[in-house]
């Protein structure tokens, strides 16, 4: 556990809190004013009068987002033990998979026979395939084993509940015989180790033509992590399989075809207010025919359609909108279902951003009925058409929904547009008690943010979905940016969003940035009504994406630091914001701008040739290097750099390669001109300027991203991120390019071949906050709950101030803090960053030590 503590001033504690305090002898301290001057030095003061009536905020601000991502359903939240139970893996979704992938023929002790995949009398038409097993010698059995996911994860003692379905197509011979079926089909089921050892076992029989399903239990005799579940035929003759099924008994709840009971304890401890569902991008997929379409995945799992995920696996929807459903239920969150908005992925059919395609607008009507039947499906009564299918499957009772998603990250185009009108004016006519949240594109800002936003204002939408992924950075740059919102215009779900640090780790350094940003939302609780983090679950070795909330394996759970301040924000959360003042006489210090920050060249997965590299102040040139010399004043950061007949080659594939000039401009208005060529690889060249250290940089990124546009990119802490505009572009090989930057202080202007191609302006490194506060009552409970963020690398002294607060109140204090900002949770130190609760008395005021790197939530009752 992490020995950093918050401190309270032993000046503020009565003489017995005090002592024992300084002596460490108990986690549980005491604080108050004692009218003693406060700590040594300047310290900041937060003012907050508990006796205002306070700012209605939204109640629903903390909720998750569940996506189909990281194995995060099949292989994870969806307990089923199986992979490809119902044999419909396909190449669309990974090139080497077929029908049988996860699936191994099994002889024993001298048994023959076939393994076949079928799909002339499947069990319904969503489901076309199934294998018929054919026995010709029986010896000890022969049939198929599965490993799971990564294998099959058993408990000793535990049980496991087998489920398949099965008919008979012939007894002893397949050819010559009379057709009449000589008994049933005998089969073991065995759960078996890797080393062979039977730790289950038990028999089903298939009788009959149709098709039938037939279950047993097992109950291992020990624990095992990667154990097969085998079923093996004990009679000569033929028999179609299908949906081969494992599940634990014990599942979250005890529902069937339910949920990983331990995955899903970890979301509902968030005490999430709502949960997105399914996605995301797999929502509008990458075509046409892989739209996640909702009546596909309600009803008996063997009649839903899989497909493949667009995330590069399957999706067997046994986690479908009825598990969805009534997971919100269960604990206690409401149900915010993304629909298409008639169109797929930009970025489809392998077409980077311009492979979006709408539905024909034909058939636009029946998809429109499709998405006012979710909420008859959901919401209408059980004698209702779509309300009797939800009832048929244990729910009579309506899911009360309210909230619909349309469309995800969309390209904001005329084809969106139109099918997205459609929708929406469909279901304001027929449900206006429903909300709908519309889609502003997949930045922060943008073209397709712009118009989004433009396209709302226009429709009026209640409510619109705002994504990005960020540097820590950013996140505390932008504290103030829905302070400047329209409180006229449509309310915002921020419905992905993370703090992308070094390597995509789930450092502490992100996790509180994001930590600053929710005080930010619930200062603007007003107009934010809902955020979620994004992606919620990853399945260690099978990720597609970092950073993730949480991490899992087969057994294990692992809460991220980024995990505790989401539910920290939400444990904590209020109805009201109290408004405060904040003053500190410190403050952020730094500059902004440096005349001796230097430039660089440098590739990306690209060999380059650059040469007659000059800097120019006022017409005036401060230095040339035209690398007529193996050596000079730059030196290698990345990549292997040469200077070689009168030119400086890259030879590496590095990512990034880059080379850095040591003689910098000398001021903050400069002007950078070079030749490159580029000579082999897949992208351009990196033109860097303002480069502070290794981590803190600018870069003019040309032919990027696969060699297909030019953008700047700006590096603060080591997290890269665009900024501006990109424009399409791409690099030659073999031809000589002049390039030109022009550096004005914050203006920066960029020429290729004496053409102007970009501009930015940006205001450099400046000082960003290190503190960020919130404060909110429960009027429920009449606690307030005040949250301190100190992002700095040094304890802060702070004097809370609380007009109103007329005698001593018992408190709770929460701390999540490391020494190391770059630490993070870890499968092998699962609480290296872990709240510390404690208990504190408070009056007014009082001062109090923030740790380095650190969030407290100070609760307390005001009644």
């Amino acid at each position: 556990m992490n020995a950093i503590e918050f401190k309270v001033s032993a000046r503020c504690l009565s003489p017995w809190a005090a002592a024992i305090a300084v002596l460490g002898l108990t986690g549980v301290a005491a604080a108050g004013a004692t009218g003693q001057a406060g700590p040594p030095g300047a310290s900041a003061v937060l003012r907050v009068d508990v006796r205002q009536e306070g700012r209605p905020i939204s109640t629903n601000l903390i909720g998750v987002f569940f996506e189909d991502i990281n194995y995060a359903a099949d292989g994870g939240l969806y307990a089923e033990l199986v992979q490809n139970r119902s044999f419909e893996y396909q190449p669309t979704a990974r090139p080497d998979w077929t029908a049988l992938t996860a699936w191994e023929t099994v002889r024993r002790g001298g048994a023959e026979g076939a393994v076949v995949v079928a799909d002339a009398f499947p069990i319904h038409p969503n489901n076309p395939h199934y294998v018929v097993l054919e026995t010709r010698v029986v010896g000890r059995g022969f049939g198929l084993r599965n490993g799971g996911f990564d294998g099959i994860a058993v408990e000793a003692g535990r049980t496991y509940d087998f489920s398949m379905f099965g008919r008979q197509l012939f007894t002893g011979n397949r050819w010559g015989g009379s057709g009449v079926l000589e008994g049933p089909a005998e089969f073991s089921v065995e759960l078996e180790a890797p080393d062979g050892t039977v730790l289950a076992s038990n028999r089903v029989s298939v009788a009959g033509r149709d098709w039938q399903k037939v279950t047993a239990t097992l109950v291992p005799a020990r624990t095992e992590e990667r154990a097969g579940l085998v079923v093996l035929s004990r009679t000569r003759g033929g028999v179609a399989l299908d949906m081969i099924s494992l599940f634990p008994r014990d599942t979250f709840k005890g529902r069937p075809n339910g949920l990983r009971a331990d995955l899903a304890q970890a979301i509902a401890d968030l005490k999430p207010r709502f949960v997105r569902f399914p996605g995301g991008c797999l929502v509008h997929g990458y075509g046409l025919n892989n739209l996640y379409r909702w009546p596909q995945t309600i009803g008996p799992v063997e009649q839903r359609r899989n497909q493949p995920n667009l995330w590069g696996y399957h999706q067997s929807m046994g986690l479908g909108y009825y598990e969805y459903f009534q997971f919100c239920e269960d604990i206690g969150a409401e149900p915010v279902p993304v629909v298409p908005a008639g169109v797929c992925c930009q970025n489809a059919d392998y077409q980077g951003g311009t492979g979006q395609r709408g539905l024909p607008l034909e058939e636009m009507p029946a998809y429109v009925q499709e998405v006012l039947d979710l909420i008859e499906w959901a919401n209408g009564p059980p004698d209702s058409k779509w309300g009797s299918l939800r009832a048929a499957a244990g729910h009579p009772e309506p899911f009360h929904l309210k909230y619909i998603g349309v469309g995800n990250e969309e390209h904001i185009t005329p084809v969106f547009k139109e099918r997205f009108r459609m929708i929406y004016e469909a279901v304001r006519r027929k449900h206006p008690e429903i909300t709908v949240i519309g889609t502003v594109g997949p930045f922060h800002s943008g073209p397709d943010y712009d118009e989004g936003w433009r396209f709302a204002d226009e429709l009026k939408l209640p409510v619109v979905d705002e994504h990005y992924y960020v540097s820590p950075a950013w996140f505390w740059e932008n504290l103030q940016r829905y302070d400047r919102y329209d409180r006229g215009r449509s309310k915002v779900y921020l419905g992905e969003y993370a703090a992308h640090d070094v390597g995509r780790r789930n450092t502490l350094r992100s996790a509180l940035a994001e930590a600053a940003y929710l005080t930010a939302l619930e200062r603007n609780g007003d107009v934010v009504i809902m955020a979620s983090y994004a992606p919620l679950l990853g399945k260690e070795g099978r990720t597609q994406w970092r950073p993730d909330l949480i991490y899992f394996t087969n057994r294990r759970v692992l809460r991220t630091a980024n995990y505790y301040v989401q539910q920290l924000f939400s444990l904590n959360s209020g109805d009201v914001y109290l408004e405060g003042v904040f003053e500190d006489p410190a403050g952020p210090a730094g500059e902004a701008l440096r005349p001796d920050d230097c430039v660089f060249v440098g590739t990306w997965d690209t060999q380059a040739e650059f040469d007659d590299v000059c800097v120019e102040v006022d017409g005036r040139t401060v230095w040339l290097e035209d690398f007529s010399r193996p050596e000079g004043a730059w030196r290698s950061l990345s990549g292997r750099w040469l200077a070689q007949d009168g030119v400086l080659r890259q030879l590496d594939d590095a990512t990034p390669a880059r080379c850095l000039f040591t003689a910098p401009p000398g001021s903050t208005r400069f002007t950078l001109t070079l030749r490159a060529r580029k000579t082999g690889g897949s992208e351009g060249f990196l033109i860097g300027f303002r480069y502070r250290s290794a981590d803190d940089y600018y870069w003019w990124n040309l032919g990027g991203w696969g060699n297909s546009r030019h953008a700047f990119e700006k590096a603060v802490d080591g997290a890269k991120q665009e900024i501006g505009r990109s424009r399409p572009g791409r690099i030659e090989t073999g031809r000589w390019y002049q390039i030109r930057v022009e550096v004005d202080g914050p203006k920066v202007r960029c020429l290729l071949d004496g053409e102007l191609v970009q501009q930015l302006e940006d205001d450099g490194f400046v000082p960003r906050p290190d503190f960020a506060w919130s404060a909110v009552r429960d009027r429920s409970t009449g606690d307030a709950i005040v949250k301190l963020v100190n992002g700095s690398g040094r304890p802060r002294w702070l004097t809370l101030e609380l007009p109103g607060l007329t005698d001593r109140r018992s408190g709770t204090l929460t701390v999540l803090t490391h020494a190391d900002p770059l630490a993070e949770n870890e499968f092998g130190a699962p609480d290296r960053i872990r709240p510390q609760v404690r208990t504190v008395e408070v009056s007014t005021p009082f001062a109090l030590e923030l740790p380095a790197w650190s969030l407290s939530v100070l609760r307390f009752a005001t009644r």
